[in-house]
């Protein structure tokens, strides 16, 4: 059943419950809060689930905050991104297929009011750290004038992490208002050389100590480049792992996640030493699964999960995930089910003190997607939802699934019609047996899994449940019926650094024409070296299974 929650009806939700804190003098107390997103981050790449890779900061917060063991993102980066601004799915917000390529005018639609534009409405600060991804053609759709105060970090989906480069275009910046509330967009080629982690972690730990003087509460999305490719790392990280990791890659996937984990520790500690970590909220989590296809080498691990990165399996959208508020939650873990999409308005009720300060303006959103969910996780009780959609693409994916597909988590099911693939096999950390077992005739024309009996999704039981495959199948053509157009547009070359001095810059504000074309499948992947051959783009065009099949059953 889809989730029709207007902001009045939000409100009413909120009143009228009771929410025990472990410290009773935080009841009426705005917290801040902290999103920390990691990039293409697996599953087991972190200690808290039991990785291999040191993470002790993150580990630690972990132990003492609420481990989130159902907590879902969608299968790729600006999908999730613009679910968690916009609390609604990709499939409201034409973010459903793929992601925004560099050139590309497109982007989170304007008519979403999203995640710093309510929390200003309650007189928080908003500050974005890191990864945009939303869109970058016009100004409009740039962070600051997407509701956050200030920005420093990178528009595009990837760069280099010393030259912060995407091909030859620069795309560093810091953005802010200047005491005359004019906009500046300040590019910054005296970074030059230094390494985005150690960036974005000290640029946040600035902030701590700037906003500590401050009385309203913050918002800080802090959203790390590490651990998208190209995978590079100072080497001061990699000796931590000199005695037992002996393969090069591996050791420097792990000394990216160590060096993005020292950063955290950092925050932390700014945190303590400003007297603000009593009152602060901390949110960690992937935007994806693991990388594993497309990549030679595989370092990242979601292992026990099935799949990784494009993929519908639980590798590519079940994230490593916690919530850390010492003095409003216990440590404990939630089993509840959660969706990216659930932080909306999970933050707008905290904000809020569950209903009971009003907003400044009246604040209007579309039909929201996500449910608060902080009553189950600070309560440990059953989640506010039964189901979520995974995701419906009518269109294939360069090194992702090949035909149309489609996914839906309801209570204990999951249904998957298309293609879950690629990636499709079990990819354990280095050093143990790898069980890859890729997209080929074995897999099924449509796939059931209890996801509580057999998280690992070993076995597919359409065969044995025909009624739960009717009823799922029915839920997605319902919610099908209620997507948007794919709002992806092709590349325009206007769009080359070279016409700014060799940066990327929001180039529809300087350039009239917008391209009006069908969207079409492109071999041009946003990091140089990683460009699809031309076997890449015809096998992704194959299928598992024909096209014709996939639409037939959910009539795209």
């Amino acid at each position: 059943m889809l989730m029709n929650l207007l902001y009045s009806i939000v409100l009413l939700s909120f009143l009228g419950k009771s929410v025990t804190l472990k410290n009773q003098e935080y009841a009426d107390k705005q917290p801040n809060i902290i999103y920390i997103l990691s990039d293409d981050l697996g599953h087991s790449d972190v200690g808290f689930t039991n990785g291999f890779i040191e993470t002790p900061n993150l580990n630690r917060l972990a132990k003492e905050g609420v481990l989130l063991t159902q907590s879902y993102v969608q299968q790729v980066c600006s999908p999730t991104r613009g679910a968690l601004m916009s609390g609604r799915y990709p499939i409201h917000t034409g973010l459903q297929h793929d992601v925004i390529y560099p050139g590309e005018p497109w982007g989170l639609p304007l008519d979403e009011t999203i995640l710093p534009q309510i929390l200003k409405e309650y007189n928080y600060s908003t500050h974005a750290v890191g990864k945009w991804h939303l869109g970058m053609h016009k100004w409009a759709y740039t962070p600051l004038y997407r509701g956050f105060d200030d920005y420093f970090g990178y528009y595009l989906g990837g760069q280099n992490y010393d030259s912060h480069r995407n091909e030859k275009g620069l795309d560093l910046r810091s953005d802010y208002f200047d005491e005359n509330g004019k906009f500046v967009d300040e590019l910054r080629w005296d970074l030059d050389g230094r390494y985005s982690a150690e960036l974005y972690s000290d640029h946040t730990v600035d902030l701590v100590n700037k906003l500590k003087s401050e009385e309203n509460p913050f918002f800080i999305y802090l959203a790390y480049q590490s651990v998208h490719a190209p995978h590079m790392v100072p080497q001061r990280y990699i000796d931590q792992y000199s005695s037992h990791i002996t393969d090069k890659k591996e050791k420097v996937f792990a000394a990216m996640v160590s060096s993005m984990d020292e950063g955290i520790g950092n925050i932390t500690k700014a945190l303590e030493n400003a007297g603000l970590a009593d009152n602060t909220i901390i949110v960690f989590s992937s935007d994806n699964g693991g990388n594993v296809n497309c990549v030679g080498k595989v370092t990242s691990s979601n292992y026990p999960y099935r799949g990784g990165k494009r993929a519908l399996y639980e590798g590519g959208v079940r994230s490593p995930s916690f919530i850390w508020a010492r003095n409003r939650l216990s440590p404990s873990k939630s089993n509840a089910m959660s969706h990216v999409t659930d932080w909306l308005p999970t933050f707008w009720s905290l904000a809020s003190l569950q209903g009971k300060l009003k907003p400044n303006n009246p604040i209007k959103t579309k039909p929201l997607d996500g449910f608060d969910q902080w009553l189950a996780i600070s309560e440990n009780l059953p989640s506010n939802r039964t189901e979520f959609v995974i995701n419906i693409d009518p269109k294939p994916v360069a090194c992702g699934h090949r035909v149309p597909h489609a996914g839906l988590r309801w209570k204990d099911w999951k249904l998957i019609i298309g293609a879950g693939c690629p990636p499709s096999g079990w990819y354990p950390a280095p050093g143990l047996t790898d069980l890859e077992n890729p997209c080929g005739p074995h897999d099924s024309y449509i796939e059931l899994y209890n996801i509580i009996e057999d998280p690992s999704e070993t076995k597919n039981v359409s065969d044995k449940f025909p009624d739960i495959v009717k009823m799922l199948t029915e839920k997605i053509q319902a919610y099908n019926a209620t997507a948007v157009p794919l709002g992806n547009k092709p590349h325009d070359p206007a769009s080359n650094p070279k016409n700014f001095n060799f940066t990327w810059m929001p180039w529809l504000d300087m350039f009239d024409e917008v391209p009006d074309e069908t969207y079409t499948l492109t071999n041009e992947l946003w990091l140089s070296g990683n460009e699809l051959s031309e076997e890449d783009i015809s096998s992704s065009r194959d299928a598992c299974l024909t096209s014709d099949q996939v639409i037939d059953l959910i009539e795209f």
